[in-house]
């Protein structure tokens, strides 16, 4: 991955975090964590 793309990932990630503030008040972002969260404890067993 170059440096370019990393900078154009990266400032995808903040304007849909910033987004997601503004229009949501984080409600995405929570929800996504508490999902992620299972998925890694769900993965964790399986291990």
């Amino acid at each position: 991955m170059t440096n370019q793309i990393a900078l154009v990932l990266g400032a995808l990630i903040l304007i849909g975090l910033g987004v997601d503030y503004a229009y949501h008040a984080w409600a995405n972002t929570i929800f996504l964590a508490r999902k992620l969260t299972l998925l890694i404890e769900w993965l964790a067993f399986w291990r």
